[in-house]
Formats: structure tokens, sequence, C-alpha cells
């Protein structure tokens, strides 16, 4: 795989500083049922970095000595921990909101018979993956077949509560783009999706969150073996917008890798570049004791991809 760090590192992206911790975003570990191009961990079935059970038995400590609100569940498939089930019980039960980061075609997996049910049943609220509407283009990104399994999940979410008006049980959907490309406008995007999940398979959802591509990783990778990098980074920092910046994921968030060190953004960890700019690593256990506001955020040239155009975090757009 081509290494993109190297064409990251020399930036002048602006310094910035971390606010209030309001959310723990936590990556379970790699091990995935699926292995998409536009995946920028690099998950997939043969991957066997997984948390191990100490450190996942920090984090609903962390939770209460930072009065942190949110934790965010991501992998690969979160799902496939078998610590899982577990950690989002008690983090529910210390009123902290919990996001699951789905792939959807996890919920058809042998072993996860019930995860729909037990998601609903602990109002966790779904952010899943689905690429576009068409099955081509789903298929063509993640894999033959995976658009019927998307389709057959969003419906079993649904009839369970999911994304219905008063449930108070979300269901997001995440767009990435097919190529180097930024995202549409996310408003008139989600209304497309609406319009056709509703019409095609009578799906209903919450909010359509449209993610950027980070030129990082697998995707990275293609770029620079298409020898479209360059040209890809001048998108993104052509379309940089300076009021993104109050808004970006990482002046509120902490990602803490399966192995429990901790860095500024989900992409930093995919980057190995540690929490901040001491070059010392931090790990979750140090959240127990310290605070990390004001403190300085690591930055590279792929930061372009969250600030470029209508933004683009965890979340979805900065801009609406």
């Amino acid at each position: 795989m081509n290494a993109t760090l190297p064409l990251l590192e020399k930036t002048l992206f602006p310094a910035l500083k971390r606010g209030r911790l309001d959310t723990l975003q936590v990556n379970l570990g790699y091990r995935c049922n699926q292995s998409c191009l536009h995946c920028h961990v690099n998950a997939g079935p043969n991957r066997t970095e997984m948390m191990d059970d100490a450190t996942l038995a920090l984090i609903p400590q962390v939770l209460a000595a930072r009065s942190i609100r949110t934790l965010d569940l991501t992998g690969g498939a979160p799902e496939l921990h078998e610590g899982f089930r577990d950690l989002v019980r008690a983090a529910r039960a210390q009123g902290v909101r919990v996001i699951d980061r789905c792939n959807l075609t996890i919920l058809s997996e042998p072993g996860q018979e019930g995860l729909a049910e037990f998601l609903a049943g602990q109002q966790v609220e779904v952010v899943a993956s689905l690429p576009c509407y068409s099955a081509a283009n789903v298929d063509r990104q993640r894999g033959d077949g995976v658009f019927d399994k998307s389709i057959a999940a969003l419906r079993q979410l649904n009839v369970l509560g999911y994304g219905q008006p008063g449930s108070g049980l979300v269901l997001n959907l995440v767009y990435n783009p097919q190529g180097p490309s930024l995202p549409p406008d996310q408003q008139a995007l989600q209304a497309d999706y609406k319009r056709e999940l509703f019409e095609h398979f009578g799906i209903v959802f919450n909010e359509l969150l449209a993610l950027t591509n980070m030129p990082i990783q697998r995707f990275g990778s293609t770029l620079v073996s298409k020898g479209s990098f360059d040209a890809y980074m001048d998108l993104l920092k052509g379309s940089f917008q300076p009021q993104n910046l109050a808004g970006v994921m990482c002046r509120s968030l902490v990602s803490v890798d399966w192995q429990g060190w901790l860095y500024d953004c989900d992409f930093n960890q995919q980057l190995d570049l540690p929490l901040g700019t001491s070059g010392v690593r931090r790990h979750l256990r140090d959240l127990l004791r310290t605070d990390l506001q004001a403190q300085p955020i690591r930055v590279s040239g792929h930061c372009y991809g969250c600030t470029a155009g209508q933004g683009s975090s965890c979340g979805g757009a900065l801009a609406h």
C-alpha cells in the first residue's frame, strides 16, 4: 500500500486548540465483515486487532471522570467485539448518549441475532453507512450483495421504530463520494435519499451525513496509484473555508484506538499521529486525571478534508 503521510506532513493548515471534551470516539478493533474501497481504517474480515478487556474497562471510568456526554463506537464493525453489548449497557446506565457506527450488513451476520433489538432497547443512535441509494453504486464500492443486505437491515430497524417520528430512535445515514470529489450539498442530497429510499423501499431515516473521503490509507493509496493524489489535495486546499474551523470535530472529540492510545481524530489515528503536538503518547487511562481543554491539536494536510466546501465531520457537513 502506498503511504500518504509523507505527502501530508508539510502543511500550512492553521493551528487549532481544543475546547471542552464532549465525545469519546472509540475504535474497538479493525475486524469487519466488509472491505470497502473508501475505508480509511483498512478494516476487513482478516484483521485481528481488537481492544482487550482491561482497556475496555477504562471507558466507563473515563466517561464519568470527564463528564463526557457521547460515546461514539466505531471499528471495523464495532459490534463484532465480544464486549460491545456490555459496554453499551454500562454507558447507557450512566446516561451517556451512545452512537453505533454500523455498516448495516452486520445485522445479518451469524452470531448477531438480536443485535437490532438490543440497539433499540438501549436507545443507541445508529449511524449507518449507505454511500448511495443505487444498488450498482453501493455494490461497486462495498461488494456484491451489500446493497440488498443494507436495505433489509434498514427495514428491520424501521420496524423497531428507528427513523420513525416520535420514537426517539435515531437512524442517520452516511454518504461518501464514489471518487476524488467533494460531497454535494448535504441538504439537497438528503432530500434525494429520503425520496428514493421511501418511494422504492418504504424506508425512512432522520438525517443524511455527507462525509469527505480522506486522502489516507486505502483511499489515499488508491489516489497515489492512479496519479490523482496531488489533484485531489489541490481540490481540498482550493475549497478551504476558514469558517469551518470553529466546528471541526477535533475541538470536542478524542479518538481512542484499539490499544487505548489517544488521537485528536480518527484520521490522525490511522496516520499514527498521537494526540497533541508534544510527541508524547497519551493513553485512555491518562484521561482519568487529565483535562485536555485549550491544548494544541495535531494538524496535517488531510485536515483540509474537514474544512473544504461545506465541511465534513463525524456528524456530517459543518455548514448547513
